[in-house]
Order: C-alpha cells, then structure tokens, then sequence
C-alpha cells in the first residue's frame, strides 16, 4: 500500500493548520490508519525579520491556510481527512482530490532526498549537459538545498562563473 501513497493538499481555514494536523495525526492513531495516511505537514520557511529590537528569526507558513498529506486515498481516508473539525476541503475538482506531482513535491522539499556528489569545491570538471556541454572547469561552489553547482569556466579567455544542476558535471580524473 506504501507506494499507492501520494501527497494531497487540504484546504483549512486560516490560522487552523497546526490543529488540522494535529488532529488527522490524532485520528489515525485512534483507528489505526497508518499504513494509509503516512504523514501530516505543513512546510515551513526561516526567515529573519529585521524588528526595532534587532534581527529575530522566525518560522512563516510557506501556504496559509494549506495542510499537506501523504495517504492512499479511500473512502476511509478521504472522510477522516474531510470530516476534521477546521479543513473546507481537498484541491481538486469537485469531491475528486488530484494528488500532487513529483516535481510539484520536489519544488515544495516536502520529501528531502539524499544528493550524493562525487566531487568537491576545487575540483576539475568537464561539463557532460547543456549548452556548455564538453567545457572543463573548475568547481567554485555546491548549493545542495538548491541542486546547483557553481562552476568557472574559461570562455573566450576569460573565467567565468557558470551555475549548473548537479548532475550536469562529472570529475576529470
């Protein structure tokens, strides 16, 4: 049943998310649902907010008013989830929840996936995807939260500094 499980947007009322979600964890845990709804989140971001007292780090809902849920959809699970006190509804069209997209999942970093690379800042690479295709170079910076590599390039004599996704670059031995 795991890998029926998809990610779906829940409709609350504002201000409701963290009792939304905390209630859909209370249900399942009561009727034993856990192998259908896997996981409640609401994503979140960190931002510094610059206040008279200095700068004070907070954390803002990325989606007011949105719950996100990972669960096989069922009669079950689609009226546990409806029938919570403070959700309006599922996204989607009419009583039809449409469940999210890989890339929509990935965009949002709901599920952090693991990047192994095999090189390091430093680094000579050779360029293996793109318009750069075939250009060495060598790695000035790794963003992983962002799957980019910075990487300086040597056009028409020059360096330049060129961002790139991971997988686009490969070691020079």
């Amino acid at each position: 049943m795991a890998e029926n499980a998809k990610w779906y947007v829940v409709h609350t009322y504002s201000g409701y998310e963290n009792t939304v979600a905390a209630s859909i964890e209370k249900a399942v845990e009561n009727r034993g649902l856990r192998e259908l709804i896997h996981e409640v989140s609401i994503p979140l971001e960190t931002v510094t907010e610059i206040t008279d007292n200095g700068p004070k780090t907070v954390e803002r809902k990325v989606f007011p008013g949105y719950v996100l849920v990972k669960m096989v959809l069922t009669d079950e699970t689609w009226h546990l989830v409806r029938n919570v006190r403070g959700v309006t509804g599922f996204v989607g069209s009419g009583n039809k929840p449409i469940p999210l997209t890989d890339e929509e999942i990935s965009a949002l970093g709901v599920e952090k996936r693991e990047v192994v690379v095999n090189y390091q800042v430093g680094d000579n690479v050779k360029i293996i995807n793109g318009a750069l295709e075939s250009f060495l170079g060598t790695v000035e910076e790794i963003d992983l939260d962002r799957s980019k590599v910075r990487v300086v390039v040597s056009m028409f004599g020059r360096e330049t500094p060129v961002e790139l996704e991971l997988d686009e670059i490969e070691p020079v031995e």
